[in-house]
């Protein structure tokens, strides 16, 4: 509670009554009754003990693969493996959520001890830190391989979640200590010469995986360099007015996957195209109707080779590949 200062005897009393509530299986009154108070003061009591973190209630909803979309993403791109989530919610940030629980559990199973791992930034990478816990420490090297968003976008900037995943692992986190977009290729040229920033970077190019989400320029709402204050919603028009429709750590590229906005990617603190390329594993997380273009873009890019994402979503870049081909061919 902002603000508001909690004694310490006050806050083992909130710990007391969470324990019987939650572990003791104690009734509210049963609780009112043992330390003397009424029953709406211990209601009381279990949400300010919630607000001030004291318990944290996680739903562990099942997860529900639709394997049939899976096997044919993974014929029909050459992927190394696919997730597609079965999910009834038709709310955008509901299904990031979603899609950043599944992505927890698919990357869970690729980090060995003594790794690398590559992390960008935005919303999808964002759910996926939140939701990701290990039951022992895998002690690895987190490197961060796109530069800080900002003050707008602090809850997933790329600093921010390598900080929160190195300490989840208990590793070592490395930082890009630069924006990732400035004012000239001159600029990013010369912060990625610098010491530090080169260490990263070569470092997230020898990563044993890379999870990464995949950009669009469909609308400004979805775009979280729009979000993060980068581009404007003119900029990122113009960009879909050239044929962009998606972009991976500041790569932009068409529905073909041949590379767009080449200007704007020589002005970005980011991994290098080649270098994300020379990662084995390389994780995107994507969903909703609005990224359908921007994953098939990035699929034939060959950006992906881990896909996670939603049976609506897959499906539909399955149909939208078909009929680009078909359209290709007439």
């Amino acid at each position: 509670m902002p603000g508001r200062r909690i004694s310490g005897d006050r806050m083992e009393l909130l710990a007391d009554v969470v324990e019987m509530y939650y572990e003791q299986e104690m009734t509210q009154e049963q609780i009112a009754s043992r330390i003397g108070v009424t029953r709406s003061m211990v209601s009381h009591m279990l949400h300010t003990a919630r607000q001030l973190g004291i318990v944290e209630i996680r739903i562990n909803r099942p997860l529900q693969f639709d394997h049939a979309l899976e096997n044919e993403l993974i014929e029909r791109f050459s992927l190394y493996t696919a997730s597609a989530l079965i999910t009834r919610t038709e709310d955008y940030r509901r299904l990031i959520q979603r899609i950043g629980v599944a992505g927890a559990r698919v990357l869970r199973g690729y980090l060995k001890p003594g790794g690398i791992l590559a992390l960008s930034w935005g919303m999808t990478i964002s759910a996926m830190v939140k939701a990701f816990d290990v039951p022992e420490a895998v002690p690895i090297k987190v490197a961060q391989i796109v530069g800080a968003v900002g003050a707008r976008g602090q809850d997933y900037d790329g600093m921010v979640l390598v900080r929160r995943m190195a300490r989840i692992l208990g590793g070592e986190a490395y930082y890009l200590n630069a924006p990732f977009v400035v004012d000239s290729p001159q600029t990013a040229r010369a912060l990625l010469g610098l010491p530090t920033i080169r260490e990263t970077i070569e470092l997230g190019t020898r990563s044993d995986v890379a999870v990464f989400g995949v950009g669009t320029t469909a609308l400004p709402e979805y775009s979280s360099l729009c979000l993060s204050g980068h581009i404007t919603p003119a900029q990122l028009e113009r960009l879909r007015m050239g044929g962009a429709v998606g972009d991976v750590c500041g790569h932009y590229f068409d529905v073909n996957g041949s590379p767009c906005a080449l200007d704007f990617s020589a002005r970005t603190v980011a991994i290098s195209q080649s270098g994300l390329l020379a990662v084995p594993l390389r994780m995107a997380m994507a969903a909703g109707s609005v990224k359908v273009p921007a994953i098939l873009g990035a699929l034939r890019a060959g950006y992906i080779n881990v896909l996670v994402t939603d049976a609506h979503t897959a499906e539909a870049v399955l149909v939208l590949d078909q009929e680009t081909q078909r359209l290709a061919a007439s």
